[in-house]
């Protein structure tokens, strides 16, 4: 009776392989099916349950900077702190927060031979503040800077300051194309780099300036802070800034908008590190304010010898209680809590 069971199994799967094909092609629509819209609640039981067994969830990390960007007449100046913190740690005091994306160079002749449509008389710089986890904001810039020059040489041009935005933004993001890859790859970050950034650039179309959030959302601003020491910068800026602005105007009003933010942040401190970007030339000034460098004391706080009077009294490197008992010197330290008449004053 099995047998004959199994036979018939048999040749209903063979008699029919449309129908086997389709079951497959169903579940593997079932795998690869894209989720449902709307919130998914799923893993709220699981982590009330890991709550009650004393498992807490994961707290975000404060991170402490304080970057600026302001487009005056003939460019752009970019700010930053030097200080980089681990929580209440002070980790770095000279930490480099603006970091280098395309360099400011005359396109190559032979590109401009090769390729007619390039423009060799233009100059293009790129520069990015970076606020947010150290190794985040170095590794997405230097990611995006050497993906500019790959750009470069396959189009023969240099890149505009809008390509280094859409790169960055990607990147953060992640809004790549679906793919049969399981689970989606644009489905990857959305926001999880640490990565606050402040673009700065000059290119055929003039200076630009953008803030780009960890999940990828962008702004075009004439001026922009950016970090914990923020709203600070910003009150310098709303209260001083002016369109038109000389190159030394723009450079004094970022070194006290930095110099704000260091002043009233705890996650932001030491020097002020300023970029200026122009047509054609870029210069780095490096700890160019220093604002919370320790002052000098008013007054000397070194006493005399002497000043102290000793009451013990040492002989022969052996120590003496009050009452005339010897001390020997090797247990003075394992059993200095014990001996309650004892002034410990001195190396024996």
């Amino acid at each position: 009776m099995v047998h004959l069971i199994t036979r018939s199994i048999r040749a209903t799967s063979f008699a029919c392989p449309s129908s086997r094909n389709s079951t497959r092609l169903s579940t593997m629509a079932m795998k690869y099916s894209l989720p449902k819209s709307g919130f998914n609640f799923d893993n709220v039981q699981r982590n009330m349950a890991l709550e009650s067994k004393g498992i807490r969830p994961p707290k975000a990390t404060s991170t402490g900077t304080t970057i600026v960007g302001i487009i005056f007449k003939d460019g752009v100046v970019l700010g930053a702190d030097t200080r980089s913190t681990e929580g209440d740690t002070v980790a770095d005091k000279n930490c480099h927060k603006i970091h280098y994306l395309a360099p400011n160079m005359c396109v190559p002749l032979f590109y401009a031979h090769v390729f007619p449509h390039t423009q060799p008389d233009k100059r293009i710089s790129v520069y990015c503040c970076g606020a947010g986890t150290a190794a985040d904001t170095e590794f997405t810039t230097s990611l995006i800077s050497s993906q500019l020059e790959l750009h470069s040489l396959a189009t023969g041009r240099q890149p505009r300051v809008e390509t280094a935005l859409t790169m960055l933004k990607q990147m953060l993001f992640n809004r790549i194309p679906l793919t049969n890859v399981h689970p989606p790859p644009y489905l990857r970050y959305q926001g999880h780099i640490s990565a606050a950034l402040i673009l700065g650039g000059h290119d055929f179309n003039g200076p630009h300036l953008f803030n780009i959030h960890p999940a990828g959302s962008t702004s075009k601003l004439p001026y922009v802070t950016m970090g914990s020491g923020s709203l600070a910068a910003m009150a310098v800026f709303e209260s001083r800034w002016t369109s038109k602005m000389e190159r030394q105007e723009a450079i004094d009003l970022v070194k006290d908008a930095v110099e704000a933010g260091i002043l009233n942040d705890n996650g932001s401190g030491f020097n002020v590190d300023i970029t200026i970007i122009e047509k054609d030339n870029v210069e780095i000034l490096k700890s160019y304010a220093t604002p919370s460098q320790r002052g000098v004391k008013e007054q000397s706080y070194k006493f005399p010898k002497g000043t102290t009077g000793i009451r013990p009294q040492l002989r022969h490197g052996r120590r003496e209680r009050r009452d005339g008992h010897i001390i020997n010197p090797s247990r003075l330290f394992l059993c200095r809590t014990s001996w309650m008449g004892v002034d410990f004053v001195g190396v024996v």
